[in-house]
Order: C-alpha cells, then structure tokens, then sequence
C-alpha cells in the first residue's frame, strides 16, 4: 500500500507562479513536482505518476488543450487547468477536452489546494476505496487502471473525469441521478461549463460503452431531471 503524501504536478511558465503553488502545495502535505515547459512535464511523468496535474494553456512549447486531453485520456490524474483565458468558451473547451477544473488567474493558494483536495475525494469516495472494480452487464470498469473491458476481451481506456461520472452511476444503479446532484458532487465550475462538459462525458462513456446514441440501454436521460443507470453492479 501507497502510504506517501500525494503527488501534485505543476506546469506553468511563470517562475512565481509556480513558487507560490509549490509552497502552498507542500505547507499543505503534498509532494510536488514543477515545471516551466512541456517538454520536461512529459518527460518526468514517464517516470512518476501524479495524482493531480495543474496544467496552464498559456505554454511556449506546446499547446495546453492537447496537452490536456491527452493527459486526461492516458495519464489518469485529475487534471486542473489555471489559466489567464477567462472566456467561457474557453473553459468550455478544456473541460470538454477531459480536464476536472478550470480555475482563472488570478488565484488565491488556497482556493487550489481545496479544489486539489475535492478533486482527490472524489476520485476515492468515502468507503470505496478498496472498491476498485465494478462488474456490469457485459462489461468491468477498473478504476485502477482506468480501463473499460467487455465480456469479448474488448478493452477501452477513460479519462479520470469520464471515470468519475461512471463511478457516480455505478454506485447508484437503477436510480434517478440528478443533474443538481452531479453538479454538487463533480462539479465545481460555473454551471453553463459543468452542462456541456457533462453531456460530453456521457456521450463517450455512452461511445465506449457500445451505446446507440438514440436508444442507449445503460445510461438513460430522463429529460428535465437527470439520468438512470439500468444495470445490476457488482463491486470487487
């Protein structure tokens, strides 16, 4: 078992942000690692593995959003953009991109560190956590690993958010999930970004899922209140 602190990557260009992010971080029990520059950020991750990155889009080597996305998508932390962007469209955009969190610039320390520590229990709630393997259907989602395997051998990765969103249904099955209800326990960001990066998840966890988008078996709308999850669960 994993007993150290954990571990929190930050990339940002701006030495003094980066400085004041490190110390609250680590004043507040954290491991951290720092970096000015894409490059150095990937190179390090093939050999740690965080548990949140925080990602500005503003980099000079490399473009944020892809970068985002493709932290979502292969490394499995929780990613939170800070940035300067505060148009709504882009935060629309990095949260449909894969990212937890979208938080502007300029920020007090501490508003990260809480947005870190929510982002950490929601990825391992409050008696679940050896509840690492859910049996559904056809199909075992490994939170662990983060992957989707169906009954064929099939397999399929998810992001962090996307695995959040499923952990949600998959420990309430066969009951109404509330838009209000998502919002309050994944949430975090304005409500008009939350919507669209929410209905975003659900389609690619529909996608991945083998869903027909028109009449999906496992995770029904119920239009004007939320969403049911139509399966038996098994946790492992």
């Amino acid at each position: 078992m994993n007993t150290q602190p954990p571990l929190v990557a930050i990339l940002d260009d701006e030495p003094q942000i980066r400085s004041i992010l490190t110390n609250a971080l680590e004043e507040a029990g954290f491991r951290t690692l720092a970096f000015g520059r894409a490059r150095e950020f990937e190179a390090a991750l093939r050999q740690s593995r965080p548990d949140v990155c925080l990602v500005d889009l503003g980099l000079p080597d490399r473009d944020g959003l892809t970068l985002v996305h493709r932290l979502a998508m292969e490394q499995g932390a929780a990613v939170i953009i800070i940035s300067g962007r505060s148009a709504v469209q882009d935060r629309v955009t990095g949260l449909e991109l894969g990212a937890d969190d979208y938080v502007i610039k300029p920020f007090e320390p501490v508003e990260i560190v809480a947005r870190v520590r929510a982002h950490l229990r929601r990825g391992r709630p409050r008696g679940t956590e050896s509840r690492a393997r859910a049996r559904f259907a056809d199909w075992i989602a490994d939170f662990d690993t983060y992957t989707l395997t169906h009954a064929s051998g099939k397999s399929t990765s998810f992001s962090q958010a996307e695995g959040a969103v499923l952990r949600l249904f998959l420990e309430n099955p066969n009951r109404l999930v509330t838009r209000a209800r998502m919002q309050d326990e994944l949430g975090g960001t304005a409500e008009e970004s939350f919507e669209r990066a929410m209905d975003v998840r659900i389609s690619r966890l529909r996608q991945k899922l083998g869903e027909n988008p028109r009449n999906p078996r496992l995770i029904k709308t119920i239009y004007g209140a939320g969403y049911i999850f139509l399966a038996d669960v098994t946790w492992e």
